[in-house]
């Protein structure tokens, strides 16, 4: 599993909207939202009953680039997958999503807090992690603390992060996209708040720009 493989499959995009969606019916206007925002790909987090359904609705609504974030087991992989995720993101590292996720001929980034579990994942073949929970880790001191000893690593930081943080992550050569849940969260959602939602993305994805 390459960074390659992950950067391809993002389609060059460094901000990766993660989105906890509590109802399918929000998914055919979010991923109008995003897209219109001009992002090319997002993360819909296995935290509620609804999210394999939301996975495949966005999947298969054509816009974007859907992954499925807080994969914790290798039978939630295989779900995600089935339903149409074409990467997964882990919290933390575990050897059954992993393989899981090897067997199923899909990118995979594991989280990773510690340079223990960063070497585990190198071992393991996988060269791009998520870094998190970034902020409460300490934020682009941690990533640069983490990145110098393993040139090699490349990192999705997530977790705390907002818009003012981005240009400072994406300053790293290490950090091939930045994860962000403040862009379409379950109270804009609840509202409907899809204007907004792009509002969010658009300026968002302006911060990205080189």
């Amino acid at each position: 599993m390459t960074t390659t493989d992950l950067a391809a499959v993002l389609a060059g995009s460094r901000l990766l909207p993660v989105l906890t969606v509590p109802s399918v019916a929000s998914a055919g206007p979010l991923a109008d939202a995003l897209a219109a925002g001009g992002a090319r790909c997002a993360e819909v987090t296995f935290r509620t009953p609804d999210a394999e359904r939301v996975v495949k609705a966005m999947a298969a609504h054509g816009v974007l680039t859907v992954g499925a974030g807080t994969v914790l087991t290798a039978e939630q992989a295989e779900r995600a997958v089935a339903a149409g995720a074409r990467f997964l993101v882990s919290p933390g590292f575990d050897d059954e999503v992993i393989d899981a996720a090897s067997e199923l001929g899909v990118p995979v980034a594991p989280g990773v807090a510690t340079a223990t579990e960063l070497m585990r994942a190198l071992k393991a073949g996988v060269d791009t992690v998520k870094l998190f929970p970034a902020e409460p880790l300490g934020g682009t001191a941690m990533l640069r603390a983490l990145a110098a000893p393993f040139p090699r690593a490349r990192f999705i930081p997530t977790g705390g992060i907002g818009p003012d943080q981005l240009p400072a992550y994406l300053g790293h050569p290490s950090v091939l996209a930045v994860g962000g849940s403040w862009i379409a969260t379950p109270g804009h959602l609840e509202r409907g708040a899809y204007d907004e939602i792009r509002r969010l993305t658009a300026e968002a994805v302006e911060r990205t720009a080189p």
